[in-house]
């Protein structure tokens, strides 16, 4: 059990944290066609970003005598395998539109040939802050790092095959974030597509979204253990994390954030220097909630603490009605 509860706490934890970066960004993706493996390596294509170092057979500097330009070598073959939806005209297109960084220039134009897919990258040298060298480096450098295509935020995208069924079913698992373009694009499948990162859903399709979410994953996490918790109690968390129509995590920033009761953010963590800002402030608290009644030793306001007032009632047995033939029958 505590080996289980090693691994069981810091997901948890994770999940109910308000710190976005701490998350393992990852979604399951639904396809529109599921049983054909060449449309999800297509969609794979569409969203996981492909930069122009994967597709290409290399960059060369070339210095002519009247001019200086890159020479960029596009390898269909690679794209063609990859099945990327791209040619030499987008992939110029995606290298003006990109600006070239820390490079102190800007690029001039691209010319297409289209016959020997090549690009020919020519740069603004007279406006460079650097020599002449050191600025077609620099661009030949970044140049590597376009993207093509696919989606800025999503790092990686993998096909997941389901064979426990006949035929298979296919899926893609994403990790990075642009939840909602991944959504949008073509060949996703939204209402069968999710996400562990509550704050990329509650962006996205809303609190309540984000709620599910919650509840999803720490149901995931527990069970994925060999542990069960009632659904009750998850749902009670989730609640409370999201009934303000925000995220709020289960950590000192995200009780923080709450602000109702100076008692109950010192029954967490830091309680010497909640009572100390409170008393500086003079703040007032009204010992409301469980945690303020626990530490001042007063009845909590749940169950039978909720009646402030007893009356005292004076029973007395109904009275009943006499029969008709009482008389009689008490003669015979």
């Amino acid at each position: 059990m505590s080996c289980r509860l090693r691994h069981v706490i810091p997901r948890c934890m994770i999940v109910s944290d308000t710190k976005s970066e701490r998350i393992d960004k990852r979604g399951l993706i639904g396809l529109c066609d599921e049983r054909d493996s060449k449309y999800a390596r297509a969609v794979k294509g569409r969203v996981e970003k492909t930069f122009l170092g994967e597709v290409c057979d290399f960059l060369e500097e070339v210095y002519l005598q009247d001019d200086i330009f890159i020479l960029v070598k596009v390898s269909m073959k690679r794209v063609k395998i990859l099945q990327l939806e791209v040619n030499c005209h987008t992939i110029a297109a995606s290298i003006l539109e990109q600006p070239v960084k820390k490079i102190g220039c800007k690029l001039q134009t691209v010319k297409v040939l289209s016959s020997e897919n090549c690009l020919l990258v020519y740069i603004d040298l007279a406006n460079s802050k650097y020599s002449i060298a050191h600025t077609v480096t620099l661009v030949k450098e970044n140049l590597a790092k376009v993207i093509v295509k696919g989606l800025a935020e999503v790092n990686r995208a993998v096909v997941s095959i389901d064979d426990s069924v006949n035929p298979p079913v296919y899926k893609l698992i994403v990790e990075g974030d642009d939840f909602d373009k991944v959504m949008s694009t073509y060949g996703v499948d939204f209402r069968r597509t999710k996400s562990n990162n509550t704050f990329e859903v509650a962006r996205t399709l809303g609190i309540e979204a984000a709620r599910s979410t919650i509840i999803n994953e720490i149901n995931h996490t527990m069970s994925s253990h060999g542990m069960s918790v009632d659904i009750r109690h998850v749902m009670l968390l989730a609640d409370l994390m999201t009934y303000r129509g925000q995220i709020c995590g289960m950590t000192r920033q995200g009780l923080s954030s709450f602000k109702d009761s100076v008692m109950m953010l010192a029954s967490f963590e830091r309680t010497s220097d909640h009572l100390f800002e409170a008393s500086y402030h003079g703040q007032t608290d009204c010992i409301s909630g469980v945690s303020e009644c626990i530490i001042m030793g007063i009845p909590m306001r749940v169950g039978t603490g909720l009646f402030q007032l007893l009356q005292k009632v004076h029973w007395q047995p109904k009275q009943t009605r006499p029969l008709l033939f009482q008389n009689a029958i008490k003669a015979n």
